[in-house]
């Protein structure tokens, strides 16, 4: 029954079949094959995994990051970032990932900060002479924060799947997506001593200035600035939190930005297509991960760890490793509905904390979204940029060293993810 599920599953990604598709055809096709369970079990399976409360607040986080886009605050808050580190040298390389760091707060999809934020981003780097391949490559990177500071839809989904707090979840993401902005940085400014960009830094913004911009991107700021202090406080649950932040939202695009009727009507049905599309992949990974479960791969994989790797940071590196290699043939969110049920028993089983794994598995399957030959980040920038994909793919290259080094840095220290929820008292 595995063997069938696993050769199913490849065989309909490789002839180009849509992920939630792949994973319903293989269930199915096991179940027959095995004989033991009824097909019905799908349907079974399905309805109670789709039955949960964090789920909602995907739609709504969604829905604020679409309003955001369309009101065309992001204009404002990268004019704040530039004023704040645009004299640095490396000039807007650093802005741009100050404000992908600020922009994460508001929106929890990677892909939705690459396409909203990235055209402003690379008009802007651009028209300062930078290369469009590195001005792409960057944008492409630091758009990978959005999922990583709250609020993020793939901590949800790892939420729900895991049966862990989406509260210390969001916790758990703030000084990992913090340290992930900062080893950028520092990437981008070693990159501009060495003379591997050579674009003049901007004009140092007066204090004047810099309070300017900061008034007018301080509605767009209080965004992420309500939604820690909700979790910080207790006041309300993410998905609460979620429906407050996407009300705020809307009324932020009319009174301060420049939505109208018909930007709020295409906000919303971009979040249905995108929603539909998520949800749909949630909902067939239940009877695949199921499957997974009763077939005991769980367990297989656990003992073939353990031969080799004692240590919990053995251990961690290991599955990182085999997470890395997949996500470049996975789409993001599939391969964590994926990697959950066959990693979970065993990091349990290891003592390894769920919510230290969930950051190191979304940081790993994060990454895959920018690593060709199938990273939809990478995608979105192509159409952005305009730009071919061996290009960009050979300017992200210098970008996975400092991304890889803060894996191995969040694995081997798991108070760095844990620091916030212990402190704060949700674990």
């Amino acid at each position: 029954m595995l063997l069938t599920l696993l050769l199913v599953f490849a065989l309909t990604l490789a002839v180009g079949m849509p992920v939630a598709f792949s994973m319903l055809i293989s269930s199915i096709a096991a179940l027959l094959v095995g004989g033991t369970f009824p097909s019905m079990i799908i349907v079974q399976r399905i309805a109670p995994g789709l039955d949960s409360f964090p789920l909602l607040a995907i739609p709504l986080f969604v829905l604020a990051g679409n309003f955001l886009n369309s009101s065309g605050i992001a204009h404002r808050i990268f004019d704040f970032a530039a004023t704040l580190v645009g004299h640095i040298k490396g000039g807007l390389a650093h802005v741009n990932i100050l404000a992908s760091l600020i922009f994460a707060g508001m929106s929890g999809v990677a892909s939705a900060d690459a396409a909203g934020l990235g055209q402003i981003e690379m008009t802007q780097m651009k028209r300062a002479g930078y290369e469009p391949a590195f001005a792409a490559a960057l944008t492409a990177v630091s758009s990978v924060v959005g999922p990583i500071i709250p609020p993020s839809v793939i901590m949800v989904i790892y939420s729900v799947q895991a049966s862990v707090s989406l509260t210390d979840l969001f916790l758990a993401g703030v000084i990992p997506g913090l340290m992930f902005c900062t080893f950028l940085m520092g990437t981008v400014f070693i990159m501009a001593h060495t003379g591997r960009i050579n674009v003049e830094p901007e004009k140092r913004a007066t204090f004047r200035e810099v309070g300017r911009a900061g008034l007018r991107a301080l509605p767009a700021i209080l965004a992420p600035v309500f939604l820690l202090a909700g979790l910080f406080l207790g006041i309300a649950t993410p998905t609460e939190l979620g429906a407050m932040i996407a009300a705020y939202a809307l009324i932020l695009g009319f009174t301060q930005g420049n939505m109208t009727v018909r930007h709020a009507l295409e906000a919303f049905f971009s979040t249905v297509r995108t929603c539909g599309v998520l949800i749909f992949i949630v909902a067939a990974s239940v009877p695949f991960g199921w499957i997974i479960a009763v077939s005991g791969l769980s367990n297989s994989f656990s003992g073939f760890v353990t031969s080799f790797a004692s240590s919990p940071l053995q251990i961690l590196l290991v599955i990182s490793v085999l997470l890395l290699i997949a996500g470049s043939v996975i789409e993001t969110g599939a391969l964590m509905l994926i990697a959950i049920p066959i990693f979970l028993p065993t990091i349990l089983a290891a003592g390894i904390d769920p919510i230290h794994f969930g950051i190191v598995l979304i940081l790993c399957c994060l990454v895959g979204a920018i690593t060709p030959p199938f990273g939809i980040i990478l995608f979105v920038m192509m159409d952005v940029a305009q730009i071919s994909i061996g290009k960009l793919s050979r300017a992200v290259l210098p970008f996975y060293f400092p991304i890889v080094a803060l894996l191995i840095v969040i694995c081997a220290f798991p108070m760095i993810s844990l620091f916030l929820p212990v402190l704060l008292g949700g674990m």
